[in-house]
């Protein structure tokens, strides 16, 4: 190689190193936690919409209509995957939950009544 080629490949390679650096903080990994939350849905959140119906029916018909299970803790909304039907049987409750958590989502591993 040159040297104009290898001081190229040098900076190029310090650009990268820190691009990386100033990165790290937001490629955490997922990690597994237990939160207390209500089950509910992606699409209300915890504001229902659907007339005079509960929680729990408003749920179920929001993810029949293609929206996800969600868990809602204080003003965050985390979406659910795995356990749709311990999820269907406590929706609209206060619930204890474990799981992977990755930014806003879980991958749920169990979930029971608080």
């Amino acid at each position: 190689m040159s040297k104009v080629t290898n001081k190229r490949y040098y900076a190029g390679l310090a650009l990268l190193a820190g691009v990386l650096f100033l990165n790290a903080p937001l490629l955490k990994a997922a990690e597994k936690k237990t939160l207390q939350g209500t089950i509910s849905d992606v699409m209300c959140g915890a504001t229902h919409k659907m007339g005079d119906i509960s929680a729990a029916e408003c749920t179920t018909k929001c993810v029949e209509m293609g929206s996800k299970y969600a868990l809602v803790v204080g003003s965050t909304v985390y979406e659910l995957e795995g356990k749709a039907d311990d999820l269907k049987a406590l929706a609209g409750a206060k619930v204890k939950l474990t799981g992977t958590v990755d930014g806003k989502k879980i991958q749920v591993e169990s979930v029971s009544k608080a």
